[in-house]
């Protein structure tokens, strides 16, 4: 349970993050707002790890630092996902 939770809860809101990208993607918004789901997704990345690092520390502080890590991973796939353009 202490790297399948953190990974299911990191799962969940990177399906969630690449499913924004793809639709903002699709309905041919501007690179910024395609972008924003993934910039707001390793904001929350640093943000989790600095507090699993400093404030909780420990197992916890470790299963803090797994979504950190998978969150940071979904959201460079959505800064490639936002990045490339779809021919129409």
């Amino acid at each position: 349970m202490m790297l399948l939770g953190p990974f299911l809860m990191a799962l969940i809101l990177g399906i969630i993050i690449l499913t924004f990208t793809w639709w903002f993607s699709n309905k041919g918004f501007t690179l910024f707002v395609r972008m924003l789901p993934g910039t707001i997704a390793i904001i929350v990345a640093v943000i989790l790890f600095y507090i699993g690092f400093v404030n909780i520390r420990g197992f916890e502080g470790g299963a803090y630092g797994f979504i950190g890590f998978f969150l940071t991973i979904f959201s460079i796939i959505s800064f490639v996902l936002g990045n490339t353009t779809i021919a129409r």
